[in-house]
């Protein structure tokens, strides 16, 4: 077998670390929590970072106005669905067609991908801004508007008193090392074909 067929099919794998490790961690760090506050993001589930997190971080985005962290929402079942098909794709194209195909799976990837941090985006704004007017506490910016709390999207932003840091995890490098891998794969086999 070419040996650019072989990284397709590893890249079309890849992804699949996904069902394993965490797709993304989110941190929340302030004087009064002497152990940071976490939440992963699996593809199928939020998990504590430490005993009781999620339910902490409830408790006190409560305060503020903010939803509850749910137990589920729609896209964990999307996701996993979405990664399950794009891998038997995959697989189908390494074994059965040619290099071109390879440029196809890792543009259709990156759709996916960038429409996936597009919805994450999405639920993180409607999670910081979308906030019950009944809450106890209330904060305004300085033209008197609501104040949000939307964690970053990605890197670290100070929210009051608390640095949130928000970050991928294992999951999403092993879709990033597929992704890249596949593209990898592509010109490998535009090589192998010049030299036939």
């Amino acid at each position: 077998m070419e040996k650019s067929k072989m990284l397709m099919l590893l890249a079309a794998l890849l992804p699949l670390g996904l069902f394993i490790f965490p797709l993304w961690n989110i941190t929340l760090e302030a004087p009064q929590y002497p152990t940071p506050l976490g939440m992963n993001i699996h593809i199928n589930d939020f998990t504590d970072a430490n005993p009781f997190d999620i339910k902490n971080i409830n408790i006190m985005n409560h305060y503020v106005g903010m939803k509850y962290i749910p137990d589920a929402i729609p896209e964990f079942k999307i996701f996993p669905a979405g990664i399950i098909i794009t891998t038997i794709i995959g697989l189908i194209i390494g074994f059965k067609f040619n290099y071109k195909w390879f440029l196809g799976w890792f543009i259709l990837m990156c759709v996916l991908s960038l429409a996936g941090l597009y919805d994450f985006y999405l639920w993180n704004y409607d999670y910081g801004h979308d906030l019950d007017p009944r809450a106890i506490m209330k904060f305004t910016n300085p033209d008197g508007s609501a104040m949000g709390f939307q964690p970053p999207l990605f890197g670290s932003k100070d929210v009051l008193n608390f640095k949130v840091h928000s970050y991928p995890r294992f999951g999403a490098l092993f879709l990033a090392l597929g992704i890249g891998l596949s593209f990898f794969a592509y010109l490998l086999g535009k090589k192998e074909k010049i030299k036939q």
